[in-house]
C-alpha cells in the first residue's frame, strides 16, 4: 500500500428519500488494484470526510463483485456502471459517484429497481412451465438460435440501459431497452412462444416500443454487450406485423 497517494471522491449522498441531495469528498488510502467498492469499503471503514468530520457511512449495494449480480450499478463519472468492476487506475480523478436517479434513490447509492421487475412481469419474461408435471426434456433451440440467446439471456437487471436511456423519464412510462430485448428472448423460446402474442401486445400498451427515441445510449453502457439495438429492431418489426394483421382481420 502506498503511504502518500490518496483516491479522491466526490460522492453525491441523500439521507432519505424526502430528502434533498448533497455532496460530500472524501480521500482515502490508495491500494494497487483498488475498485469503487474497496473505495466505498474503506469509507465505510473510517467514515471521514475531506475536511476531517466524522460522518455516517456511505449506503450502497453489492453483492457478487464479479459483474454478475447487478445490484452494485451506479454512475460513476457521469457513466452508468458497475461498481465492482470500475478500478480507480482506469479512471480520471476525482472519481465522482452519484446514484442512478432514474430510479427512486432509497438513500445514498441505493436505488429502488422495482419498476424494471414490474416491466418484466409486464411483457412475461419467463417460460410457462407450470410443473404440475414432468414434460420430458423438452424441445431443442437450433445452435445458430441458442448463441445469439445465450447474449440475450446474460441480461442481470442492472439497470444501465435504463438509466442512459433519454426515454426513460419522468414524463414516460417507456418500459426500457432491457424489457424489449427479453421480449425477443422468450418469444424465440420454443415453449416461450406460447405467449408471444401477449408479450408483443405489452410492447404495443403505454410505455411500450413506440416510446424508443433510438438514441442507442443502452447498447454503448451495457456490461455485458447485449445487442439492445438489434433487438429493439427485430421487436419492432414484429409490433408492426401484429398490428398490421390485426388491422387486416378487422
Amino acid at each position: 500500500m502506498s503511504d502518500n497517494k490518496l483516491v479522491h471522491l466526490i460522492i453525491e449522498r441523500q439521507d432519505a428519500q424526502d430528502q434533498k441531495p448533497y455532496t460530500e469528498e472524501f480521500q482515502i488510502p490508495y491500494r494497487t488494484g483498488m475498485n469503487v467498492i474497496a473505495c466505498l469499503m474503506e469509507i465505510q471503514r473510517n467514515p471521514v470526510n475531506s475536511k476531517g468530520q466524522k460522518v455516517s457511512p456511505v449506503v450502497w449495494e453489492s453483492n457478487c463483485l464479479e459483474e454478475i449480480c447487478g445490484a452494485c450499478m451506479m454512475v460513476i463519472n457521469g457513466r452508468p456502471r458497475q461498481a465492482c468492476s470500475a478500478l480507480v487506475d482506469k479512471l480520471e480523478q476525482p472519481i465522482r459517484v452519484r446514484p442512478a436517479r432514474t430510479f427512486p434513490v432509497i438513500r445514498d447509492l441505493i436505488v429502488d429497481r422495482k419498476r424494471m421487475f414490474d416491466a418484466l412481469k409486464r411483457v412475461k419474461a419467463w417460460v410457462p412451465i407450470d410443473g404440475t408435471y414432468d414434460l420430458g426434456p423438452g424441445p431443442r433451440l437450433a445452435e445458430k438460435d441458442r448463441q445469439w440467446a445465450y447474449e440475450l439471456s446474460k441480461c442481470f437487471t442492472c439497470g444501465a440501459c435504463v438509466e442512459a436511456c433519454p426515454n426513460v423519464n419522468e414524463r414516460t412510462n417507456f418500459i426500457g431497452p432491457f424489457a424489449i430485448s427479453q421480449v425477443r428472448l422468450f418469444n424465440t423460446h420454443p415453449t416461450g412462444a406460447m405467449h408471444a402474442e401477449d408479450r408483443l401486445d405489452a410492447l404495443m400498451g403505454e410505455g411500450g416500443i413506440h416510446e424508443c427515441g433510438n438514441s442507442q445510449n443502452c447498447v454503448q453502457v451495457c456490461p455485458k454487450g447485449i445487442p439492445l439495438t438489434t433487438s429493439i429492431a427485430a421487436m419492432n418489426r414484429s409490433v408492426n406485423k401484429r398490428a398490421w394483421g390485426g388491422w387486416l382481420r378487422k
